[in-house]
């Protein structure tokens, strides 16, 4: 936690209120965001329980399952949630834009320019908190392998047709979360943490109703009033009045509500399949029906106040202005989008359980990036950002008081100007040390020469143009403020890492290479080795079913 983040939170508890953390919002937010507030089964990992999900606030679409150890009932549940999701998901896929982008020529091994097409946007998920967005993964897991009817006529039990799609997309979602300052699958908890420091826990940031009651408190109520509140107060009924589903559910919900409406429409089943035709099965078959409503009825109740949170907190974030350089960040996940797009209509397979060891590297490289270049971005976005650095020394703000145009040594001369910059941070720099500044977009880079009483000399080394004399704008000028991070605002690319098929065994290589038979066959003849201790694909668990 950041010295920053410590204050914001100690004025909060003092103040009654959450405290702003960001003066601009930091990441996108769609027009018309697709919500889903799950829920699921106590007791039973990924099992669900009840959806709401739409684009509308005020007409959500209501999935339950009134029974969960019902197989049939929860694959009607996921094809109703792909009935409802995937047309969102697929709205975007055929509006597109002309688009450049790099790759690398397979005959030279050049990197070039490619014209191809990007989705002008992309859909977006918002989840009340973060364990939404690993139900989100785990339903993606468990769906993207089922074998439908069509595909296999003699797979036990199908899945409805569309269901491992759904699970392709969820997925690809759930990985895309991973990447530092990705948008298009949100937790609202940590939307709103990132913005607002409450005078509350990490941990009781994750209850969407608590956060909220810190940034925006009822009237007559402090923050954490309101936030004890949310957490603990119950109605008559002793129910909680802000329930969590998101997607945990209340015990008291549980015991006294939910498992009496569960035995009575399992009671009402029994009686209708025992009924013969006539008017007494017309009878069980009308109780049955009203005992299905009774759950809908109590799920629906218990999800709506969440509903209505995620909303209430999209609000509080549109209140911001969105900072210069998240468009770009969309511009990725548009990236990211239109990609998994044309994977799917190319009929490539589903995503592995497990990824090899090239692709891994890659993920964790690429992900490594965007956190470097996420933090940069932030603090050149948010002067309230940009202060925690300083703070910690790690950036300083300053005003040009001179400007000296030196050249370097050699035989073709470069500008090397030199810039005295005055700033109250006084900042801390070692021999030759590097700071970064913004321009245009792209960092440029400077070197500590010497310090001059309050001020510092460094020298521009580089985005001045190769003429000469310097690019116009390129070279700060006497009077600029400007600020400067002793941190890159970039990564530069990594060693190049094998292809696939050409990994070593030792780091999970083809199971098949010249001259060395499958481990199969290495087995069966009894042989020891690296061939022998090839790993086994990756065997089916519990969380692969529902």
């Amino acid at each position: 936690m950041s010295l920053m983040s410590t204050l914001a939170r100690l004025e909060a508890v003092a103040g009654g209120r959450a405290e702003p953390l960001a003066t601009v919002r930091h990441r996108h937010l769609a027009d018309r965001p697709l919500v889903l507030v799950p829920l699921t089964t106590a007791g039973e990992a990924g099992a669900p329980l009840g959806a709401l999900v739409g684009t509308d606030r005020d007409a959500p679409r209501l999935l339950t399952v009134a029974q969960p150890r019902d197989r049939d009932l929860r694959f009607a549940f996921l094809a109703e949630l792909a009935d409802a999701v995937l047309p969102v998901l697929e709205a975007y896929a055929d509006d597109v834009e002309a688009a450049e982008r790099t790759e690398t020529d397979p005959e030279t091994g050049k990197r070039v320019k490619v014209e191809t097409e990007l989705c002008a946007d992309a859909p977006q998920l918002i989840v009340p908190s973060r364990p939404g967005i690993d139900f989100v993964r785990l339903l993606g897991r468990s769906m993207r392998f089922r074998r439908t009817a069509e595909d296999d006529p003699d797979a036990p039990y199908p899945a409805p047709p569309r269901v491992p799609l759904l699970g392709r997309w969820l997925t690809h979602y759930g990985e895309r979360a991973r990447v530092p300052g990705s948008a298009l699958l949100l937790a609202m908890t940590d939307l709103l943490n990132r913005h607002w420091a409450s005078g509350q826990s990490n941990l009781e940031d994750q209850h969407l109703g608590a956060l909220l009651a810190w940034i925006d408190p009822p009237d007559g109520l402090n923050g954490a009033q309101a936030a004890l509140r949310a957490e603990t107060g119950r109605d008559a009924r002793g129910q909680l009045l802000c329930p969590p589903a998101g997607p945990a559910t209340d015990p008291a919900f549980d015991n006294r509500l939910l498992a009496p409406a569960v035995d009575r429409y399992d009671l009402a089943r029994r009686q209708l399949a025992a009924a013969e035709d006539g008017a007494y099965a017309e009878e069980q078959l009308a109780r049955a029906a009203a005992a299905e409503r009774d759950v809908r009825g109590l799920l629906a109740e218990v999800m709506r106040p969440t509903w209505d949170a995620v909303w209430r907190g999209i609000d509080l974030l549109r209140a911001l202005p969105a900072g210069a350089r998240v468009k770009d960040r969309w511009t990725g996940d548009r990236w990211s989008y239109t990609g998994h797009r044309d994977r799917v209509r190319a009929g490539e397979p589903p995503q592995p359980r497990r990824d090899d060891a090239v692709t891994a590297a890659r993920k964790l490289a690429s992900r490594e990036a965007a956190q470097t270049r996420l933090e940069a971005a932030e603090a050149l976005d948010d002067p309230l950002v940009l202060a925690g650095h300083r703070l910690a020394g790690q950036a300083f703000v300053g005003e040009v008081t001179d400007v000296v145009l030196e050249y370097s040594e050699g035989k073709r001369p470069a500008p090397r100007p030199l810039v005295t910059v005055r700033s109250d941070d006084g900042p801390r720099l070692g021999e030759r040390a590097k700071v970064y500044r913004s321009l245009g977009g792209k960092p440029q880079t400077a070197v500590f020469v010497r310090y001059e009483a309050d001020a510092v000399v460094l020298r521009i080394t580089d985005r001045m143009g190769r003429a000469k004399v310097p690019a116009e704008g390129s070279v700060p000028e006497k009077g600029d403020v400007i600020a400067w991070t002793l941190f890159e605002h970039d990564v530069r690319g990594g060693p190049k890492l094998p292809d696939p098929e050409e990994t070593p065994w030792t780091h999970g290589g083809p199971p098949e290479t010249a001259g060395r038979p499958a481990l199969p066959a290495a087995r069966e003849e009894g042989r020891s080795g690296p061939d022998a201790a090839w790993p086994e694909p990756d065997r089916v668990t519990e969380e692969d079913f529902l």
